[in-house]
């Protein structure tokens, strides 16, 4: 769209794979800057830098600590510029809840499941990093309380969260109904429901 890009990731290894997918697609020329660091210190950019802030794959549920995920918020929009778009994805908790059910029933008796239920926190221990689960109203009112406008809520997996096994298969499978299925998601994936179900759901805002 003509932007140019800065990329900051925490992990060296994720940057690595991020540097040979920007090679092999030919963008080299619109990757200014590549950066290892942390969401909630974003101290190395000036206040109101960028055009477009995009914060993806969840990056707010991946800090506990609930100070420092409103801090990893307010540096998302200090480096944005007044009136720029900024994008933010998270894990969405019931999809989490509804994966205990079908996949680690056996779960829903520890502990942990009631704590995940109630506070959205997970500390680990149990094969995935530690997180912090939202559902939308929290990340909406998180958001607009430090100066961002939510413009929409959109389900990145919708109708499909937990069903990726059949959702690939449709793709391969089926080009014909996965078009129709894609234009379904594409007119679902902004209803409440939809957002409150997926895997993982964006908030798009403008910096008032």
């Amino acid at each position: 769209m003509g932007y140019d890009v800065v990329l900051v990731d925490l992990s060296p290894e994720m940057l690595e794979i991020a540097r040979k997918q920007i090679k092999r697609s030919g963008v080299r020329k619109r990757v200014s800057r590549i950066i290892q660091g942390s969401i909630d210190d974003l101290s190395v950019f000036e206040n109101e830098v960028f055009d477009a802030a995009i914060c993806l794959g969840g990056p707010l549920s991946h800090i506990v600590d609930e100070a420092r995920r409103e801090k990893a918020i307010n540096e998302l929009i200090r480096i944005a510029k007044k009136d720029s778009p900024v994008f933010v994805s998270v894990i969405g908790r019931s999809a989490v809840l509804v994966n205990e059910l079908i996949r680690l029933p056996e779960e829903i008796e520890l502990e942990i499941f009631p704590r995940i239920r109630d506070t959205g926190d997970y500390y680990g221990g149990y094969g995935f990093a530690p997180c912090h689960f939202y559902q939308p109203e929290e990340l909406k009112k998180s958001l607009e309380r430090r100066g961002l406008e939510v413009l929409e809520m959109v389900g990145l997996e919708g109708l499909a969260s937990g069903h990726r096994k059949e959702t690939n298969r449709l793709a391969k499978k089926y080009p014909r109904a996965w078009k129709i299925w894609w234009e379904t998601h594409l007119k679902t994936c902004a209803l409440e429901t939809s957002v409150g179900i997926s895997e993982h759901f964006m908030a798009i805002c403008k910096k008032l």
